[in-house]
């Protein structure tokens, strides 16, 4: 039997763009046609997503971040071949360089539900995440771990912020995807819950409320996943790269199995209010690494790097006891040396967007 917090897995969403206009495109149904999931590693599968310019890979259930790592490189390269049959073009981004008019909204009942729900806002939604689920043992654990959690969220968000741009023009903000996000209701970090029941009940609630489609469509960035037994943590952007997505992977697993402890020794959740941390988010979201932080706890601004460094430090001996310290120092190091996705997206945009898209294809498949 495996280890509680042990078993991690990946679920990246990715924009499909037309070869000649660099725009995103609806041809995932034609791209998936031509991406059987027989040559995919044993246990990852190709999904569709809300916009028909999108389509997901999910790997299967991992216990080491190399597998991992082979399970995204072997998905990302699958559908890389797949779009360019289709005259498509593969890019991970949390927003598309260059948005199509409204795409169609993939067909089904559910999709169909939540594009009447949400109207333009669904419409026009066209981002992308990196969506890491990490086992526990059951429902109650993962409420209790994700009040651990909530604190580190938003440094996870700013180490991946990798979305500068909307239909060409630079936002200002590291992760647009966030504040797209923020449109729906009931987005951004879940509030503090006392137990499975209290959240199941508020999320009852909503969906009563007419504000979800159903129990299993929540908009917070942490939440126990309504299929699995794990903590379903889907703060950061479409990673550039494999090596961001792996290094989401390290960090969440690390965050949880941190958490475990914590709660295994008796220690409480920090208490710390939800609009510290909606402020928190907004700056991760706002500079990445390449600008101030805040501290949730104390209520202030620090460097974002040193937000990063104490990440590690909380880390540390989680990420130790799976073999995966040196590799997550070295990617993070590569991060605060190289820039963050987005800051990658605005040092070639002075070639125009065309470039920005054509090195995001390039690094897909990295």
């Amino acid at each position: 039997m495996l280890e509680p917090g042990m078993t991690v897995g990946v679920e990246e969403e990715f924009l499909l763009v037309d070869s000649r206009t660099r725009r995103a495109v609806p041809r995932a149904a034609a791209v998936l046609a031509h991406a059987p999931m027989r040559q995919l590693p044993i246990g990852a599968t190709l999904q569709r997503e809300l916009q028909s310019c999108q389509v997901e890979l999910a790997t299967g259930v991992c216990t080491n971040l190399a597998v991992l790592r082979q399970q995204l490189l072997a998905g990302r390269q699958l559908l890389g071949v797949a779009a360019r049959r289709e005259n498509a073009v593969l890019i991970s981004s949390g927003t598309p360089v260059l948005a199509s008019d409204d795409p169609p909204v993939t067909t089904g009942t559910r999709f169909e539900a939540i594009s009447d729900t949400y109207a333009g806002q669904a419409a026009k939604y066209q981002s992308s995440g990196c969506h890491v689920h990490v086992g526990v043992p059951d429902r109650e654990t993962a409420v209790s771990v994700i009040n651990h959690m909530r604190p580190w969220l938003p440094t996870l968000l700013a180490l991946s912020v990798n979305s500068p741009f909307d239909d060409g023009t630079d936002t200002g903000y590291g992760s647009w995807r966030t504040v797209q996000q923020a449109g729906y209701p009931g987005s951004g970090i879940p509030p503090w819950f006392a137990s499975a029941a209290a959240y199941d009940q508020q999320v009852a609630w909503l969906v009563g409320a007419g504000a979800l489609v159903d129990p299993s469509m929540t908009f917070w960035v942490a939440r126990p996943s309504p299929r699995f037994p794990t903590v379903e943590v889907r703060i950061a952007d479409a990673a550039s790269t494999v090596d961001e997505a792996v290094l989401q992977a390290a960090l969440t697993r690390a965050l949880v199995r941190t958490a475990l402890t914590d709660i295994a020794a008796g220690h409480p959740a920090p208490a710390i209010s939800d609009q510290m941390l909606a402020a928190a988010l907004w700056s991760a979201a706002r500079y990445g690494l390449a600008g101030p932080g805040i501290d949730p706890e104390f209520g202030k601004q620090v460097p974002a790097e040193e937000l990063v460094m104490r990440l590690l430090a909380w880390v540390g001996p989680a990420l130790a006891e799976t073999g995966d310290w040196d590799r997550t120092q070295e990617v993070v190091k590569d991060l605060l040396a190289d820039g963050t996705g987005a800051e990658r997206q605005r040092n070639v945009a002075a070639d125009g967007v065309v470039a920005i898209v054509d090195m995001l294809a390039e690094a897909v498949e990295q």
